[in-house]
């Protein structure tokens, strides 16, 4: 049907011209199929933009940074390992030995490294900038006999157990940090075994933070030792570590290539729970090496470098010893409560500091009336002189995180004293003379009252209620009875989480306990306690303030819509403490904060106050409204015994006041007295109702126009 190509003619000029276009026909479809899938291939990399500020969504942030003028920077490579932070907690200097052989071997990978003791690190204010720093973090830390971290950790061991027990931390806290721990422990105390590298571990794994290797475990004793020293273990701990490094930095997210078994993934925390160690991920192969039979001509060899290792340990102990007895009768050097950090943001905001723990500033009130113009509440309440009033505190920890707190929560936390303590002689002595100091500033400013400037350098009053729980301090009621003894009223103020301490406490001039909610989820909503057992000890703290003698107050803070609408849960808490006064103040709006959600709509008007005193009033008997400070936002509810014959006596007599309490001293506390014992009379013009509306007549109100409030004072 065709012809056959025997009968063609290929010198043909025409049949010749017909090839060649065939050939570069084939050629250039050759060359356009080459050109599409090349485009197909390079366009899921490859995004061309209109200008170079334009940005399309739908590019992934990662891939846009590496892009310049459009194009994908092949110069520009993500870094996955900036670098690693070795931390160590050491005694003996094994610890720290190790921290070093381990450093040098990342060194070797040239990666920048830095090795840091525990007990120099403050985890409160860089703990949390690993989550963005790209380092891996390796731990090396030891444990005593007893399951205690050693002196240089104990610091840090404290903080992170108690910030993966703090709800307001979560389980997202570190999340994005990386780390690895490796513990030094004596398996001859197997209930302590380890458990400081056990807790560190589990602790950072409770807050969000990536495991990159499984925890490894030294052993001291050589004959239960994994690999026959404490040396050993860690060299083939350090050994994975470093390989896992390179890993990571090749930008290998799991080795097992995301078929593992979970649990056994060592690149997922999730998948990994806290309890493994790298013993438990040896496998099969290690199980075979414990259990299989030693050959006759090796067990001399065996058994010499057990006796070598058994003789390292016991040279190690003794040094040890030595240590630990030259250490002995002597305190071990704790950290001071005023870090760095703490002391910038501190002193920004007008406190002045004094020693490791405590700090003293100047109330807006103090100011007010040494112009004339007027005290605090505590002058309409109680006859405070707010020019003599000095307010500061023995500790700046507290163990609450309130909403409400004006200081912004820049001051530290924690739920026992864990801090160096300073002396209470020492705290009252700077405390006045920095007060002193501030108060001499007001010499010959325009409007200070020159009687009011020579009375505000006799302290008169000390309120104890700056910042921070000054309860906390170990040394109060040597602290109070200083106060005392210096002719000094006292108004302390606690948060109702140390019931213990307030049983213990001396008699003061007026308690204070902080009654922020009636309920126990609301407590929690607004004060964010430390304390797991937070509600418990509330409750114990108003028992133990209903048992005091002398005078007693609760202090409610109303948080609009968040704690207004308790009234029968806060007439029962009333009946429970019994208390003599009752202060129910709006909520003080501090500005925008990182650490609250608080705006103004949270701050109740007046009248709201007011409305709600009536109606708590009408639940609680024996009690009545008082006094009134209508500019502090704040009311003062009264046990009716403080009606005498019709009229209120809710003033201080402070120098009866001073005559009852050393006579408690003299006797050594045999001889004791009442709150009614010192009672003054309320004059006219504080009392609730008044024209003046609780503004001492003797002073000039005066009104700020279109100035920023300074929310600082008691």
């Amino acid at each position: 049907m065709y012809p056959s190509l025997d009968t063609w003619n290929f010198s043909s000029p025409l049949i010749s011209l017909w090839i060649n276009r065939f050939y570069i026909y084939l050629g250039f479809a050759f060359g356009i199929s080459l050109w599409i899938c090349f485009q197909i291939v390079i366009r899921k990399q490859l995004f061309i933009f209109k200008g170079k500020n334009s940005k399309d969504e739908s590019v992934p942030k990662a891939t846009r940074d590496l892009m310049t003028n459009g194009y994908i920077s092949l110069q520009k490579k993500d870094i996955l390992v900036s670098g690693v932070k070795i931390f160590y907690g050491s005694q003996t200097g094994t610890a720290k030995g190790f921290a070093a052989s381990l450093a040098e071997a990342v060194t070797s990978l040239g990666l920048p490294v830095a090795v840091i003791n525990l007990q120099e690190y403050d985890p409160d204010d860089h703990l949390v900038e690993e989550v963005t720093s790209k380092n891996v973090c390796a731990f090396v830390v030891a444990t005593y006999t007893d399951g205690r971290p050693t002196e240089s950790a104990e610091w840090f061991c404290k903080w992170l157990e108690e910030a993966s027990s703090d709800f307001r931390f979560g389980k997202t806290y570190l999340k994005g940090m990386r780390y690895a721990v490796f513990g030094l422990g004596n398996s001859a105390y197997a209930n302590h075994f380890n458990k400081v590298g056990k807790n560190v571990d589990k602790w950072l794994w409770m807050l969000g933070a990536h495991r990159v290797v499984a925890r490894g475990e030294g052993d001291c004793d050589v004959v239960k030792s994994k690999h026959g020293s404490i040396e050993a273990d860690f060299r083939v701990w350090k050994t994975k570590f470093i390989s896992r490094l390179q890993a990571l930095r090749k930008g290998e997210r799991k080795p097992c290539g995301g078929n593992c078994k979970k649990g056994q993934c060592e690149s997922s925390a999730e998948e990994e729970p806290f309890e493994s160690t790298s013993e438990e991920e040896s496998g099969t192969e290690d199980h075979q090496n414990l259990n299989s039979v030693v050959d006759v001509e090796d067990l001399g060899k065996i058994m010499n470098c057990v006796k070598k290792e058994k003789r390292e340990k016991e040279l190690q102990e003794e040094k040890s010893t030595l240590v630990r007895n030259a250490m002995k009768g002597e305190a071990s050097e704790r950290r001071a409560m005023i870090t760095p950090a703490l002391r910038e943001a501190l002193t920004k905001q007008g406190y002045q500091l004094i020693g490791s723990h405590s700090g003293v500033k100047l109330c807006r009130w103090t100011k007010s009336m040494l112009r004339g113009r007027g005290g605090c509440y505590k002058h309409t309440f109680y006859g405070i002189e707010s020019h003599r009033c000095m307010e500061t505190t023995p500790s700046l920890a507290c163990a609450n995180k309130c909403v409400f707190c004006w200081r912004h929560h820049t001051n530290p936390v924690g739920t026992e004293w864990r801090w160096k303590m300073d002396q209470p002689e020492m705290i009252l002595k700077e405390a006045i003379e920095n007060h002193q100091n501030m108060i001499k500033q007001f010499k010959g400013v325009p409007g200070v009252r020159e009687d009011r400037f020579e009375e505000g350098m006799m302290v008169k009053h000390c309120a104890l209620s700056l910042v921070g729980e000054p309860i906390m301090y170990p040394e109060i009621n040597r602290f109070l009875k200083l106060l005392h003894e210096c002719k000094i009223s006292s108004f302390l103020v606690t948060n109702a989480q140390f019931p213990v301490e307030i049983r213990n406490l001396k008699p003061v001039t007026q308690l204070y306990v902080s009654v922020d909610a009636s309920t126990k989820d609301s407590l929690k909503k607004i004060d964010r306690p430390l304390f797991k057992d937070f509600w418990q000890r509330f409750l114990n703290s108003l028992k133990a303030l209903a048992a005091k003698q002398q005078r007693t107050v609760y202090r409610l803070t109303l948080v609009k819509a968040w704690n207004v609408d308790e009234l029968q849960a806060y007439a029962e808490l009333v009946s429970l403490g019994n208390p003599d006064f009752i202060e129910v103040k709006g909520v003080t709006y501090c500005g925008e904060s990182s650490a609250s959600s608080l705006t103004m709509a949270n701050v109740p008007w007046h009248e709201e106050v007011v409305h709600f005193v009536r109606e708590l009033v009408a639940l609680i008997p024996n009690y009545e409204i008082a006094c009134e400070h209508e500019h502090s936002n704040c009311l003062l509810i009264a046990h009716t015994r403080f009606k005498i014959d019709g009229e209120w006596w809710t003033w201080i007599d402070y120098n009866r006041f001073q005559e009852l309490v050393q006579e408690y001293e003299d006797s050594g506390g045999l001889t004791n007295f009442s709150a009614k014992d010192y009672v003054a009379k309320t004059p006219l013009w504080a009392l609730f109702g008044a024209s003046e509306r609780g503004f001492d007549p003797k002073d000039t109100r005066y009104q700020r126009k279109n100035k920023s409030k300074d929310i600082s004072g008691c």
